[in-house]
């Protein structure tokens, strides 16, 4: 942190608060908007957050649940000096609420699940438990991590929607959460998602704004650079992790041959990329692209590297229809990878390359693309 203040969003459960206490114990002023008896205080007076500081260093958890308090800590930022952590999982109230956030005194930082790369380093990481029950912190020595799971969607719920008044009905957000999590990587039909959850399409827009804001999922914007082929312009919209949303799907066994472990393990490598982009903090844009005649690359980077995710053992011909279509527009491409899970590296023609998936992160996480 050294002499700025930052907010720190994450979706519940990613581990915000064990990581502050873990790296920052001893030195800083904690006051957590989850104690009743702290959040009923500064609800009803927001200046008597002075009372609870007494380092130069303080941190506020879950701060969206008093927008109001960032004026003082607006105030106490300009007039004594002290450095402030903000912790929230959503930015929703914070936004709506037209509250002060601080104009630029304060960056803006992010904590996901899990990654590959973390999970690695600890020496636990296993490819198919974690395509199934995802990278919460919680989850990685759990003895039954589908409970948790299950748990966390109840709470979810319950805490983040039902608690703070973000839905009027909290059944239709149910229904609709779950077909949600049945597109997840799809593009967005948001006529068939509000027939599907029984809703009007714009109260599936906003639901799916409330996702955002609670930042259990971001859209994937596609590319739209192609001239050849015309590209779609739909968004895909993503979970921000895969045992969530395989517990919303009811997924119980994920079997190595299915399209349900293709698409866990596109989204992995989804998340792996959205990871890198966000702790690298790199502005760098991801996407996807499909033209209107069905050809698709699943991601786009800075628009200049295009990725397919396959999980044959053995790629063929037909895995590079995407890239090869792409390849045929007068455009620059820095790479062109086929990720998958054949370990033979190879090179053919337009450019493309195959790699096996964890040389593709290895890269990937120091920064040779």
């Amino acid at each position: 942190m050294k002499n700025n203040s930052y907010f720190l969003f994450g979706a519940r459960g990613v581990g915000k608060s064990y990581l502050i206490r873990e790296t920052l114990s001893g030195q800083i002023d904690y006051i957590d908007l989850l104690s009743s008896k702290t959040f009923l205080d500064l609800q009803s007076s927001p200046s008597n957050i002075e009372t609870y500081i007494s380092k130069k260093w303080v941190v506020i958890d879950e701060i969206q649940r008093i927008p109001e308090l960032l004026n003082e800590v607006h105030r106490l930022i300009e007039e004594k000096h002290i450095t402030f952590l903000l912790t929230g999982s959503s930015a929703r109230k914070l936004r709506r609420s037209g509250v002060n956030l601080l104009a630029g005194r304060a960056y803006k930082s992010q904590l996901l699940p899990l990654s590959w790369k973390e999970l690695i380093n600890e020496k636990i990481f296993k490819l198919d438990t974690h395509l199934h029950y995802g990278g919460l912190p919680s989850i990685v020595k759990n003895q039954d991590p589908a409970e948790y799971l299950y748990s966390y969607v109840d709470t979810y719920l319950k805490e983040e929607i039902q608690a703070e008044a973000l839905v009027r009905n909290l059944s239709n957000y149910a229904r609709f959460l779950d077909a949600a999590a049945l597109m997840n990587g799809e593009m967005i039909n948001f006529t068939k998602i509000a027939n599907d959850a029984q809703l009007r399409p714009n109260t599936v827009r906003d639901y799916y704004q409330i996702l955002q804001d609670t930042l259990i999922g971001e859209m994937l914007e596609p590319w739209t650079g192609s001239v050849k082929r015309k590209a779609i312009q739909t968004a895909k919209f993503y979970f921000f992790d895969l045992g969530v949303v395989n517990t919303l799907k009811k997924i119980k066994v994920i079997e190595r041959n299915s399209d349900t472990y293709g698409k866990a393990f596109e989204h992995f490598i989804y998340l792996e990329l959205k990871a890198y982009i966000t702790y690298s903090k790199k502005r760098i844009e991801l996407n996807y692209w499909r033209s209107k005649n069905g050809h698709e690359v699943d991601f786009i980077v800075d628009g200049n590297i295009a990725i397919e995710v396959k999980t044959t053992k053995k790629v063929s011909a037909h895995d590079l229809k995407g890239l090869n279509a792409l390849s045929e527009e007068q455009h620059k491409w820095k790479h062109m990878l086929v990720v998958s899970q054949d370990t033979q590296a190879k090179s053919y023609p337009n450019g493309i390359s195959q790699i096996y998936w964890e040389d593709f992160l290895n890269n990937l996480w120091n920064g040779k693309y």
